[in-house]
């Protein structure tokens, strides 16, 4: 998590997220209270330069040893900083606490230290645990007050919202859960809400976001206000925003040109407006109540993506310079992940549309029905090379497909696309047995394609004289089709099977033969219909199976739909399922 600045390990550059990771670590450094970075084993991989000039030490006598090693031999124990967070669904800190800690010259250092809360979903990163000198040290008076506890506290029914000027570790903290919530979510809306959940009513009795759309548009996305009960979305408030005008020096629209953060007020309306963006401004303060607001641009790395404002009513301080420092480092967050979050989205639609185009007309055969479906992953990160093919060949057989490009992303559809086509132009020309058509396409595959690895099943129709089919197959690592009898009895076709593309181009294959009998179901499939990060291989093919068998009675389209419903895990990627059916003999 934390890059090296004399004490720290890795860098974390290069990425959206480690952007956010660089400029938390700049404020750290700047801080004037000691941070430690620990590791899982709670060990010390990254210090602060207060924290060393406070122990009068070097980086290499603090990194890389146990926090507890550094405790004065006349100080009792730390507790864990995970301690209070133990479970899996744990969002508490621990205590804070007072101790004294060895200086370089083995002199006593009283401190007062307190874990800084980072939300349990957040990643596997470092956990960080910050401390300054202090005037009570263990045994030496105040002892109560070692069991202080820190963080936000629910508020009593009917009580006004506390609004003051956060403390150093205050706005640590709010920086670290903003950050936290943040850097591993794409999903834009929920994060600005758990964003505003954060400031409001800690900062702020109103918060609104403006965002400058992927066509040069502004919408009021949020706005979001705290009362006694609670927090209320103002829809009524949000919706389209006027042009952002070229050079007016009021406050929102200099935020949104990324030009300067600005305090204001519905004094600074009082003049006649410049743009149809001060009339809104005037409308949001008129309608608010707002008595103070401070104003500041979401910046992303390469371009603006929009403004945050908090606004104050009469009810409280009002902001101040000091508090636009701490709203720009929310905004540059903001940025940073949300120019991430639009980087993904236009990925994911690349990549979609290229599957889509890339996908086949399925042939129309007689005797046979067939049908597919193509359903790209909820996650952008997760769209690929899934692809299901079907085409006929020069000896009147038909050829069916299904196949997994190893990997995610644009690189993996685009690999796809490389590898479908090999496919087909070695599966006509061969006019073989499908094992050897893959052979050839393995051999081949490494030196004029992308494509690393990949699971695929060739498979061979032929019409059978006596009635129904006969079907070929081999299988590269792909996850076995699925028949299903007349009567609906179910069985995965695991003969054929042998190693995945690019694993070892001069591994033998083999064929694989089954008669398909009038009124039966074959089903081809990619992964992300059976498994998942919650469930386990077997668990995904035992629930195909039986949902296959009890939809078995359905039309194929209705067939496909229902299992795609029901078998497919929430949280999976794409899916890629060809299926057809013998009709039965009248």
């Amino acid at each position: 998590m934390f890059p090296r600045r004399g004490a720290g390990v890795g860098d974390g550059t290069g990425t959206a997220a480690g952007a956010v990771q660089q400029e938390l670590v700049a404020v750290l450094d700047r801080l004037g209270v000691g941070v430690f970075a620990l590791d899982g084993d709670e060990r010390i991989v990254w210090a602060n330069t207060a924290s060393l000039a406070l122990l009068s030490r070097s980086a290499a006598e603090v990194v890389g040893r146990r926090l507890g090693a550094l405790l004065h031999p006349d100080a009792g124990q730390i507790p864990s900083p995970r301690a209070a967070g133990a479970g899996p669904e744990a969002t508490d800190v621990a205590p804070e606490g007072r101790t004294w800690l060895a200086r370089g010259d083995g002199s006593r250092l009283p401190v007062r230290w307190f874990p800084l809360p980072v939300e349990s979903g957040a990643g596997n990163g470092a956990r960080l645990v910050a401390f300054d000198t202090d005037a009570y040290a263990p045994g030496t008076g105040d002892p109560g007050r070692d069991t202080d506890r820190h963080g936000p506290r629910p508020r009593p029914a009917g009580s006004p919202p506390a609004r003051r000027a956060l403390s150093e570790r205050d706005r640590l903290a709010l920086l670290a859960d903003t950050t936290a919530q943040l850097v591993y979510n794409i999903d834009v809306d929920a994060s600005l809400r758990r964003v505003v959940e954060l400031l409001l009513p800690r900062l702020a009795d109103w918060a609104v976001i403006d965002l400058i759309t992927e066509t040069d548009e502004v919408d009021r996305s949020l706005v979001v206000h705290a009362h006694p009960d609670g927090l209320t979305v103002r829809e009524d408030l949000q919706g389209p925003m006027p042009p952002v005008p070229a050079s007016s020096p009021m406050p929102l629209s200099m935020a949104l040109r990324g030009v300067a953060s600005t305090l204001a007020g519905p004094r600074t309306y009082d003049a006649p407006p410049d743009s149809a963006v001060a009339v809104e401004q005037r409308k949001l303060f008129t309608a608010t109540g707002i008595e103070t607001a401070a104003i500041a641009p979401v910046k992303g790395p390469s371009e603006v993506l929009g403004a945050i404002t908090l606004g104050r009513t009469a009810d409280h301080e009002p902001f101040t310079p000091a508090d636009l420092d701490l709203l720009e480092d929310i905004g540059r967050r903001m940025g940073i992940a949300l120019e991430n979050a639009r980087h993904y989205q236009r990925q994911r639609r690349i990549a979609a549309t290229m599957q889509r185009y890339l996908l086949p007309q399925l042939p129309r055969l007689t005797g046979v029905e067939m049908t597919a479906r193509y359903l790209p992953a909820p996650d952008a990160s997760h769209v690929g090379g899934d692809w299901y093919d079907a085409f006929p060949l020069p000896d009147g057989d038909t050829a069916l497909v299904v196949g997994d490009v190893v990997g995610h992303d644009l690189e993996a559809a685009a690999g796809m696309a490389q590898l479908r086509n090999m496919l087909r132009a070695y599966t006509w020309a061969e006019d073989g047995p499908p094992h050897r058509t893959v052979e050839r396409l393995d051999q081949a595959m490494g030196h004029i394609t992308d494509v690393s690895m990949a699971t695929l099943i060739l498979a061979r129709l032929t019409a059978d004289p006596a009635g129904g089919r006969a079907l070929s197959w081999t299988n590269a690592g792909h996850p076995p089709p699925l028949l299903l009898d007349p009567t609906g009895a179910t069985r995965f076709l695991g003969e054929g099977r042998a190693i995945l593309l690019g694993a070892a181009a001069d591994h033998a294959r083999s064929d694989a033969h089954i008669r398909l009998p009038p009124g039966s179901t074959l089903l081809f499939y990619t992964d992300g219909l059976i498994e998942s990060r919650r469930q386990p291989l077997d668990v995904g093919l035992r629930r195909l199976r039986e949902h296959a068998a009890a939809l078995n009675h359905r039309q194929l389209d209705d067939f496909v739909d229902q299992l795609l419903e029901h078998s497919r895990p929430a949280d999976n990627d794409d899916v890629a399922l060809l299926a057809l059916r013998i009709p039965p003999t009248a």
